[in-house]
């Protein structure tokens, strides 16, 4: 019975053992393309003999968004708005979830209420430029933080790990003569790190993505982040190529470029944040 319970085990391991590697190879298959279209030749892209691998190897995408005059000044104002973005929006997150998570909260249920309405109710985009506009927001630093600076789908994760803390931690704080801000930073933080660094990590990857807002919210160049110089280099290609000047590239070239580009801090970052990931999500996904 016992070997007739481990072959099927095994059985059971190696089906999903080759299910998962499959599916890690289909989900590298498109990456690995993005990166050849970035070394390849403009003629084996139009071709279309690009796959992958490199064809006609040629750096000249990369060179071209490093030569750019406004490239590095953006990927580093990129890294610098991610950072605080990132700070700004778990500060908020810890701050909104701590209180929530305490059953004896006068009108907390209520609260709660309001914040999961935002995650079904979005006003659009012209209530929030009116919003950023008011404050007198545009064209600032803060336009591109403050509309974001809260996800209530995030908050939640972060209550429910908070409230899966043994009540008796807090009880202990307290006669310890711990008062609320001393028992959030000395008892309840330390144990829910996982969860705030993959919350850190998905505001971060929000961040670091999103291009709408300064489309809607930015006029001055020094405020660009990549995506948006990137995105111009896209344009630029585009129409030196509608318009015949002699390129090298066309805009896959730089479209593909891009994406490594944009997704290398993130590939670079994840690693160190990746144990905390799956651990981090079952504490903020389990109540106690």
């Amino acid at each position: 019975m016992g070997e007739l319970k481990s072959k099927e085990e095994r059985r059971f391991q190696l089906f999903w053992n080759t299910f998962f590697i499959v599916i890690s190879i289909v989900a590298l298959i498109p990456i690995i393309r993005v990166f050849s279209m970035s070394l390849s030749s403009k003629d084996a892209i139009l071709a279309g003999k690009v796959f992958l691998y490199p064809v006609q190897l040629t750096t000249e995408a990369y060179v071209r968004s490093f030569q750019s005059g406004s490239f590095v000044s953006s990927f580093i104002f990129s890294v610098f708005l991610m950072l605080g973005s990132t700070i700004v929006c778990v500060v908020m997150t810890v701050l909104a979830a701590y209180p929530l998570s305490k059953k004896n909260l006068k009108g907390g249920a209520f609260i709660m209420t309001l914040f999961v309405l935002t995650m079904y109710l979005d006003p659009g985009i012209i209530p929030k430029y009116l919003n950023v506009k008011d404050f007198k927001l545009i064209d600032t630093f803060w336009a591109l933080i403050i509309p974001e600076a809260l996800s209530a789908y995030n908050m939640i994760i972060m209550c429910t790990a908070f409230r899966g803390l043994d009540s008796s931690l807090y009880e202990a704080a307290k006669i310890d003569g711990c008062n609320e801000v001393q028992t959030l930073f000395k008892v309840a933080l330390p144990l829910v790190y996982p969860t705030l660094a993959t919350l850190a990590l998905f505001y971060a990857v929000g961040r670091w993505n999103r291009l709408s807002d300064v489309l809607y919210y930015v006029n001055s160049s020094k405020l660009y982040t990549v995506q948006m110089v990137l995105k111009q280099l896209i344009e630029s290609v585009k129409l030196s190529n509608d318009e015949g000047i002699q390129t090298q590239l066309v805009a896959d070239n730089i479209k593909a470029a891009s994406i490594v580009i944009s997704m290398s801090p993130m590939v670079i970052a994840y690693p160190f944040i990746q144990k905390y990931f799956t651990k981090g999500i079952m504490l903020g996904a389990v109540k106690g």
